[in-house]
């Protein structure tokens, strides 16, 4: 009976072990969501100094924090479709930069990369359009000749309303925002690796 009862205590022990364990990980979970909330504002101009936030807190609450707002900031990093995108994603990178609180590492390496993909990005979007609409606007003036004989003013056409000018633009922007994707991904979880 001793043997049973031993057995049973051990159970129960490791049992309340696992509880313990248990109502720590919510704990962090909602450390980690503060963390992102956090970054929310600063995204938005509402707060500023994530380190001096960072250092108001425990120790142990300090990682979870941290690792929350790692998360958020890498996740505003993306393809700039638009400015406001474009904005985020550098204010995010500023925020990463604020946060690892070192110069010259690697997390300012990455982010020095991903800065410039997004420069880059933009750049070889404006580069596809122009090629494209010359393109279009080539063929379209050819066209033109072919059927009334006369040399059109190629100024005045416009390539973007033509169908096949969607469709390729459409099939370009997906083929460019692919690549980048991927680039953007490898980096960002770098710096996911790094924080977290």
């Amino acid at each position: 009976m001793a043997e049973i009862r031993s057995t049973l205590d051990m159970v129960m022990e490791r049992a309340a072990r696992m509880a313990a364990r248990a109502e720590d990980i919510p704990a962090d979970k909602e450390i980690e969501q503060q963390g992102m909330r956090l970054i929310a504002d600063f995204l938005s101009g509402k707060q500023s100094g994530l380190t001096e936030i960072l250092k108001q807190e425990t120790p142990e609450k300090q990682m979870a924090l941290r690792r929350g707002m790692a998360k958020a900031l890498v996740r505003n990093i993306v393809i700039p479709r638009d400015d406001m995108l474009m904005n985020n994603s550098a204010v995010a990178l500023s925020g990463l930069l604020d946060l690892s609180g070192e110069t010259g590492g690697e997390v300012e390496s990455v982010c020095a990369e991903l800065t410039q993909l997004l420069e880059q990005y933009g750049q070889h979007k404006e580069q596809m359009k122009s090629q494209l609409e010359d393109t279009i606007r080539a063929q379209l003036a050819q066209q033109l000749q072919e059927q009334t004989g006369q040399d059109p003013d190629s100024s005045t056409i416009d390539p973007s309303m033509h169908p096949q000018y969607q469709k390729e633009w459409t099939q370009a922007q997906a083929n460019l925002n692919d690549q980048y994707t991927q680039a953007f991904n490898q980096r960002k979880e770098i710096l996911l690796q790094r924080f977290c």
